[in-house]
């Protein structure tokens, strides 16, 4: 279906379903309203997932080391059969990869084993995610606030830009970041069940959802540590001693969740897991992979990934806060949001979706911010300022939105150059090596090649040759001689890859 056309009726879909779970919430029907919601997320996850391609940064790396998982879930590896020598330390062309915990990673292999090695399966666990996190927003919003500010919270995120993004694969860290954002949201969601239920599985079950977010994406995960012990603590249920025995809980079961992993890593692939260990490390003090930004970078781009008056709400928060200490719901929001943010604004590396994880918290200011402009639109004159502000505050997420799906973009959704390297894996050639193809991620993401963006020597391909690998070369017009009228070498003529 034309992408257009096909854009449209998903709007449309999308905009009849979130008209009738407005409808539904102002009657007080929050179940049929939340539902209403995540079927209308879904509808644009779906949409932005049906690329039928791999994306440039990071998703094809992601989609790779997924594919070869299947066959070996504990040992991720990018080339999967490095026939020429590789540097370990470069983690865009290795072997063993341990540049991403493996969570995410086994998420999409798991996908692709149940649905096959496709683009749908590769986003489905995201898409997945990012529904049942409108679900968790709203139940988690409803008891930090009230249910008015964790339906509005949740709507943000249902169609929140950069999220969407995300999901379909279409911006650097990709599945990654949604994973982590989605168990420290379940983690924090469970200590509200626990607070409610004051039941020691939750506290086991806490520890589980933070240790999955350790092994999404490292050690921020313990965000949700403080967070709580100021929401049990507000709950005013338990005596120290309690407090005490469930957090050493969290804390053993959350150890025992992570730890192998580390363990397993640095003992059977020491060289790597040291390597990728102090390139970690490398973030807080250089500007790595190009990411060179002013510490400002988070400030600034809050106002594009949430609306640019995020200001407005985020610094009346904050007053409310200091002048209500007290309120130890606030303040656990605000350090759900402040110590991420600045932490990684003082880190040297900085990308955009670093601190997706504190989106929630975001959404849950801004709706209460809303709420409380909806008051004094009630009790004051010049109403209609406060109507086009309130306007504002959900046109301004709604057309970033819009802008992020990329509706009314002419773009082929599925490319040639894809296509091709789909026919070429229908050969089923055995043990074929690739060369000169100038995107090889991809390449052996969709065929079961070696692929090299370069010509080796011909004394190199002999060698391969004879070792029984069945030698491929992409005409491209610029073949050296000696290579072209080697015998046993298959010529093909690929269509170059575009980056998205």
């Amino acid at each position: 279906m034309n992408n257009l056309i096909f854009g449209i009726i998903t709007l449309l879909l999308a905009s009849i379903g979130y008209f009738y779970s407005w409808h539904f919430q102002k009657q007080g029907q929050y179940r049929s309203a939340i539902a209403l919601m995540i079927l209308s997320g879904l509808g644009l996850y779906f949409y932005v997932s049906a690329d039928f391609f791999l994306h440039f940064w990071d998703e094809r790396y992601h989609a790779l080391v997924a594919k070869n998982l299947i066959n070996h879930p504990l040992v991720p590896t990018l080339y999967d059969n490095p026939v020429l020598p590789y540097d370990y330390r470069n983690w865009s062309t290795n072997h063993v990869w341990m540049h991403k915990q493996p969570l995410p990673l086994w998420g999409i292999a798991g996908s692709m084993w149940l649905f096959g090695i496709n683009e749908i399966a590769l986003r489905l666990p995201s898409i997945i995610l990012a529904s049942t996190a409108i679900y968790l927003i709203f139940s988690v919003g409803s008891y930090l606030f009230d249910r008015k500010v964790g339906y509005l919270a949740a709507f943000l995120a249902s169609i929140n830009g950069l999220l969407i993004t995300l999901v379909g694969g279409r911006t650097a860290t990709d599945h990654v970041d949604v994973f982590f954002m989605f168990f420290i949201l379940l983690a924090i969601y469970l200590s509200i069940q626990y607070i409610k239920k004051e039941q020691t599985i939750y506290s086991f079950l806490i520890g589980v959802s933070i240790g999955f977010a350790i092994l999404s994406k490292w050690l921020p995960a313990l965000i949700v540590l403080p967070i709580w012990v100021l929401l049990v603590w507000d709950s005013e249920k338990f005596n120290l001693k309690t407090i005490l025995v469930q957090f050493v809980i969290i804390l053993i079961t959350l150890t025992a969740i992570f730890l192998p992993w580390q363990l397993y890593t640095f003992s059977v692939f020491p060289k790597e897991s040291i390597w990728e260990s102090s390139h970690n490390i490398k973030h807080l003090h250089e500007s790595l992979d190009g990411h060179s930004t002013s510490i400002f970078f988070f400030f600034n781009r809050i106002r594009v990934n949430y609306g640019e008056y995020i200001y407005l709400p985020l610094a009346w928060f904050v007053w409310k806060v200091l002048k209500d200490s007290k309120n130890k719901k606030r303040l656990a929001v605000l350090i759900w949001f402040m110590i991420p943010f600045l932490f990684f604004s003082i880190a040297k590396t900085r990308m955009q979706a670093y601190i997706l994880f504190t989106a929630p918290a975001l959404f849950f200011m801004v709706a209460e911010f809303f709420f409380l402009l909806v008051r004094y639109k009630n009790e004051r004159r010049f109403k209609w300022i406060f109507s086009i502000i309130l306007a504002l505050f959900v046109l301004l997420p709604i057309r970033y939105s819009i802008e992020r799906l990329t509706i009314f973009e002419l773009k082929d959704r599925n490319p040639k150059w894809v296509m091709d390297l789909r026919d070429l894996k229908k050969e089923n050639i055995e043990n074929g090596i690739l060369f000169n193809y100038d995107h090889p991620i991809e390449a052996m993401f969709y065929t079961d090649l070696t692929v090299y963006p370069n010509i080796p020597k011909k004394k190199t391909i002999t060698k391969l040759s004879h070792q029984g690998y069945k030698i491929i070369v992409n005409d491209d017009g610029n073949i050296p001689y000696d290579i072209y009228n080697m015998k046993g070498v298959l010529k093909v003529e690929l269509t170059k890859a575009t980056k998205d």
